[in-house]
């Protein structure tokens, strides 16, 4: 069955009432790069200057984090973007997280994850990281991890919003 969407132009819907919490659902995608670029390098710098890890340590951790992204964005992608709530609170936030995404996929500015999301997001996920993986092995596994959300948004922007819709069979 064939999906209906409200919207395929390139248009935006609008999310609050509060002209200052919409400037914050309206993101340019190159947002995501200039905030985390900075962070991939830090973090890359922080563990090829660690005299106890090695080049293969590294690159090892650096595509553990790339993959634990890709399970990551699955994960959340399948349980939580894609959960169909029955309250009307429920609705309303998955519309807000996700579902506005579907009913307008040409919306150019809100095809990646606005910073006031994403930078809380990465900090939960750096503290379990830190958690499990210690000061030692986080800080390329973290490069790795924010890498594959880089590539995974700008792979989201790049691919033609056309792609979403449902193929009848």
């Amino acid at each position: 069955m064939a999906k209906n969407y409200v919207s395929n132009k390139n248009e935006s819907a609008r999310l609050f009432k509060s002209n200052f919490l919409e400037l914050f659902t309206h993101v340019h995608f190159t947002v995501p790069l200039i905030v985390y670029v900075p962070v991939v390098t830090y973090f890359l710098y922080k563990g090829v200057a660690d005299p106890v890890l090695t080049g293969w340590n590294v690159a090892g951790l650096f595509f553990g984090g790339v993959l634990a992204w890709t399970l990551t964005e699955y994960l959340l992608h399948r349980y939580v973007f894609h959960y169909e709530p029955t309250s009307a609170m429920g609705k309303k936030l998955h519309f807000l997280m996700h579902g506005v995404h579907h009913d307008y996929p040409n919306d150019s500015l809100r095809l990646v994850m606005p910073p006031v999301i994403s930078v809380p997001l990465a900090a939960l996920f750096y503290a379990l990281f830190y958690f499990l993986l210690g000061e030692t092995f986080l800080p390329p596994f973290f490069a790795g991890f924010i890498v594959g959300y880089l590539f995974y948004d700008m792979i989201n922007y790049a691919t033609p919003p056309a792609t979403m819709k449902a193929t009848p069979i």
